[in-house]
């Protein structure tokens, strides 16, 4: 590291703590303690979050400031995690995912902070995982070789020859080129672009793909020098260990190294504009077909500070107030206006910025619409400005945030690190973090203010109507955009190949060999610290229930800490008159508690919900029997969460929501078919990988066909097709009658079982609210329950859309989760993603991820790559790494690590009411906790002679299934990819 502010050596003895206690917080709606310290050496500061839970987080977060779009921060952190002083391996980073129990590893990058957090169980783990960590952060090696593996570089098309075209690579090229496939992304970072246009996020901190080829070595150096500094950083850490275990190692670790920096980090405010501005930007579709309606119109306003939380709250109240649900005012119009068929993804409040941005928006429209858009936006806050909110109306949105204060999360994010994310704004913007994780005091003072009548319309007109920071922005479809780009992108190479003498070519060839070298290179994994399978816990935990019968209802009641939450829910066996693999049940269960009920239409439920709960939703769960994947169950299941205080409010909602919906509000169905179809289109580039093995999956199992046809690429296909039919009056008709028939048949299946999940004190009323709610509702269990018809067939599909990058997957078809053989193919997938797929699909490859799993509900193993520049030749590594298996001697190390990282998934911990809701689910499907044990074992007592032999089993002796999503470009580029044989399906 080049520092100056750094001394030279390690400390000879242990220094002294030098972390002075600024302040003491308890938060009692948290239930931790926060506490505040400041390094006295480098003003370092951190945030210790005092808890009794023993899964402990630890974050570091730096403020970092990029100038351009050449995604130096997003790079430099790929590339920090790629070995340091004390660990000089090429990848300690991914060799820690697989030498530990670590419940949540990763790494961040914000418009303006950085950040690297891990959680664990273990406490022996934790030591581990903090000194790479913080040796990864502050003595990074930056090796110039993973700087061009990572971010960008150049090879020869061919290996080997010099006269073949040049290609950009690069992990971070290729998964920026992914991301800015995503039309959300596009209209974020040319909205932020607009909005601020001096400051930090003008620009994008990902990356641009056009930019970044722009980034040289050693601006990467100077900017780690500047920004990845001990008085730039925040510490932060969340559990049972104390603060002054973590501040000891940080001394020794870190700050006994640095001296103080006098470098102040920070955004710089943005200047007010003079008037509100118009802008028009294009986006890129890749099909030539009619581009009518694909226009999207965004109305964008920079507000106040976010570390101001008055003002934060108030724009979080703002936004509430006209956007909330679909009864609010400004979202009202937004659903109905026929400018375009949906709501833009950009709406609400972005607080983590210096200063906030409010949006609002619509897609399907024209750039024609976008002047009379602005000003009926306008024309609708003015008018709430000038009638007022109801007083109840402001106290339902206060409940709603208090309710999100209260709640204790973690299911899929440690809940420490939730409380965390909470609180980095406002310390990374040099605010009052610990005042940001309690809005008990700011909640208390906002609603005095709201008992002022004219609060709210003088609020609107200051954050809103009078702010001339404004800008409406139209976002044009343009059918060659991707082609100008590619033309632009091989103009740039073909320059640099002319420019390049023999001597130049000679060290784009050795560069390329050098990486490939360093690629292949084997370090020695005891440089690094390990936990080993004597650390895995003997046993596993799983919370009591109290089980009673009433009528033909089964109930469960949960004593769990929820601080003062309650979560019900009511679960339903289906009949086998239920057609659950019909588009009509799928858009049923979608709408339900989007419609109205009884006599009440849409718009009065909207405010029965926010007043009353949290969250109510409504699905279907299924799952396959343990001794067949052919044969399965399912249950539909409603779901919701709300304050003690609305518990009867709570089941009466969701006691009508189960017995009187209506499906004859045509309107409020065509709109809301049209968001779900805006959803789902934008779902495409960000999981594209999990569409992929869908589609591959989609012949293996009747749940995974049905996951396919309703949720997976075949399933927006059909939607599509039903939204552009749906402008017929005599098609939503139909539909509504379809959806109110299939609701009857719901209602028709027999056995019930209900869940209460609450905190000691609310737990006995809440129960007893949800028994008088259900308890004579299920009838005695006289149908038959639902059946699937089995299928298992090869799927070979290439789905054509617009992606600028490419998403792979191939599928075997395996055994379910009874079959002894499930938890060898799970420590299967982990052997071939850490010992051959990482490197030869992300490192060798540039994908952006790849890997393998086994999903034994649907008796499938799955290859995948994820924003991937190739095609043809990743479906070849996914087959050679089956030969690697079984051509090579493993070191039994390869497979310790990997039942390492399989144990440690299958231990993760959930939320309190989490891990409730998962029993509760377990017992509908008569999952016992001895098989879940049972599974476990034979995960632990996996041997090398297993993994052998499930290879040759089910993978080699196998009928592969592929799947592909990419564009048309990709494919004729690609000259390998006609040789599987793949059907083209269009998706555009």
């Amino acid at each position: 590291m080049e520092a100056s502010q750094q001394t030279n050596g390690q400390p000879a003895t242990a220094p002294a703590n030098q972390f002075a206690l600024k302040r003491r917080v308890p938060i009692d709606s948290l239930k931790l303690t926060v506490e505040e310290y400041e390094h006295a050496k480098t003003g370092a500061v951190h945030l210790h979050l005092a808890s009794d839970s023993p899964e402990n987080v630890f974050m570091v977060a730096l403020r970092t400031v990029p100038k351009d779009s050449t995604g130096v921060a997003h790079i430099l952190e790929h590339t920090v995690l790629c070995g340091s002083e004390k660990y000089p391996v090429r990848d300690p980073f991914f060799m820690m995912l697989r030498r530990s129990l670590n419940t949540f590893m990763n790494a961040f990058t914000s418009s303006d902070w950085t950040a690297y957090p891990f959680a664990t169980q273990n406490r022996k783990d934790f030591d581990n995982l903090l000194n790479v960590y913080l040796d990864a952060v502050f003595f990074s090696n930056l090796d110039p070789l993973d700087f061009a593996q990572e971010g960008h570089r150049v090879e020869f098309e061919k290996d080997n020859d010099p006269n073949s075209p040049l290609v950009f690579k690069g992990v971070v090229f290729n998964e920026m080129k992914g991301a800015m496939s995503s039309t959300s992304s596009i209209l974020w970072d040319r909205l932020s672009y607009e909005l601020f246009p001096t400051n930090t996020y003008h620009y994008n901190s990902g990356g641009d793909p056009e930019a970044i080829p722009d980034l040289s070595y050693q601006e990467l150096k100077d900017f780690y020098n500047t920004h990845y500094h001990p008085s730039n950083a925040v510490f932060l850490t969340f559990g049972d260990i104390s603060a002054a275990e973590h501040q000891a190692k940080f001394e020794s670790n870190v700050m006994a190294r640095f001296e103080r920096s006098d470098a102040r980090i920070e955004v710089a405010l943005e200047q007010t504009f003079d008037a509100p501005r118009s802008v028009t930007h294009a986006y890129a579709v890749d099909s030539a077909d009619d581009l009518s309606e694909k226009t999207h119109l965004v109305l964008g306003w920079k507000l106040g500070e976010s570390a101001d939380l008055v003002s934060m709250l108030e724009a979080q109240l703002l936004s509430a107030v006209l956007m909330e649900n679909s009864a609010s005012p400004l979202m009202k119009y937004l659903e109905t206006t026929k400018l375009g068929s949906a709501p833009s993804p950009l709406c609400g409040v972005e607080e983590s910025m210096r200063e906030m941005v409010f949006c609002c928006g619509i897609e399907g429209s024209e750039a024609e619409h976008a002047e009379t858009f602005e000003r009926e936006v306008l024309a609708v806050i003015e008018q709430v400005a000038t009638d007022g909110v109801p007083a109840e109306r402001l106290e339902a949105i206060l409940h709603q945030i208090e309710l999100h204060q209260r709640e204790i999360s973690g299911d899929g994010m440690p809940y420490g690190l939730n409380l965390m994310l909470r609180a980095l704004s406002a310390a990374t913007h040099y605010g009052d973090a610990v005042a940001a994780m309690d809005l008990d005091p700011v909640l208390a003072e906002i609603r005095n203010r709201i008992q002022d009548p004219g609060y709210i319309p003088s609020l609107l007109r200051k954050l809103l109507l009078d702010n001339t920071h404004r800008v409406m922005m139209t976002v044009v479809p343009d059918a060659r955009l991707s082609e100008r780009r590619l033309e632009a992108e091989k103009a740039r190479l073909a320059n640099l190949v002319e420019g390049m003498d023999e001597a130049d070519k000679a060290n784009v060839l050795d560069l390329t060999q050098k990486l490939k070298a360093r690629q292949a290179q084997v370090d020695d994994p005891e440089v690094l610290p390990r936990v080993t399978l004597d650390d895995i816990p003997a046993d596993i935990k799983t919370p009591s229930a109290t089980e009673g019968i009433h009528g033909n209802t089964k109930t469960y009641s949960y004593p769990t800490g929820t601080n003062g939450l309650i979560y019900q829910q009511v679960a339903l066996r289906l009949s086998e008159q239920t057609e659950i693999t019909d588009q009509n049940c799928s858009l049923m269960l979608g709408l339900l508690t989007e419609v109205g009920l009884g006599d009440q239409d849409y718009l009065a439920v909207q405010d029965r919900h926010s007043a009353t709960v949290g969250a109510l939703s409504a699905g279907l769960l299924t799952r396959a029997h343990q001794d067949s994947e052919q044969e399965c169950d399912a249950f539909f299941l409603l779901s919701s969460k709300a304050l003690a205080n609305r518990q009867d409010e709570q089941v009466a909602l969701m006691f009508d929501t189960l017995t009187q919906a209506r499906f004859d509000e045509h309107s409020r169905i065509r709109e809301i078919v049209s968001q779900m179809r805006a959803r789902k289109d934008q779902s495409i580039t960000g999981s594209g990988h999990v569409l992929a093995m869908n589609a591959a999956c989609a012949g293996m199992s009747p749940l995974a066909k049905r996951s396919h046809e309703l949720s997976g690429l075949e399933g927006i296909r059909q939607l599509r097709t039903l939204d552009d039919k749906l402008d017929n009056d005599s098609e939503i008709e139909a539909l509504g009658q379809a959806m109110a028939d299939q609701y009857k048949t719901l209602l028709a299946s027999g056995e019930l079982s209900i869940a209460t999940i609450a905190d000691e004190d609310h737990l006995a009323s809440a129960h007893a609210a949800s028994i008088a709610a259900f308890g004579q509702f299920g009838s005695a269990a006289t149908t038959t329950a639902w059946h699937a018809d089995a299928v298992r067939e090869p799927v070979a599909e290439l789905w054509l859309t617009n992606t600028q990058v490419n998403f792979c997957a191939q599928a075997y078809p395996t055994v379910p989760s009874g079959h002894p053989d499930a938890p060898k193919l799970s420590v299967l997938s982990a052997v071939l993603r850490n010992g051959y797929l990482h490197r030869a699909v992300r490192e060798q490859g540039g994908a952006y991820g790849g890997g393998a799993s086994h999903d034994s509900n649907i008796g499938a193993f799955r290859f995948f790559s994820y924003r991937d520049p190739r095609m043809s030749e990743t479906l070849a590594d996914f087959q050679a790494s089956i030969r690697w298996l079984l051509d090579t001697q493993h070191d039994p190390l390869v497979l310790e690590e990997a039942i390492l990282g399989v144990i440690g998934s299958l231990d993760k911990p959930g939320s309190p009411a989490g891990e409730a809701k998962k029993h509760f689910h377990d017992q509908l499907f008569g999952r016992s906790l001895e098989q879940r044990r049972a599974f476990r074992r034979g995960v632990i007592e996996t041997t090398l002679d297993d993994l052998r032999r499930v290879t040759e089993t089910y993978l080699l002796n196998g009928v592969a299934s592929t799947a592909v999503i990419s564009n048309t470009a990709n494919v004729e580029k690609d000259k390998g990819i006609a040789d599987f044989g793949l059907t083209i399906r269009d998706l555009h």
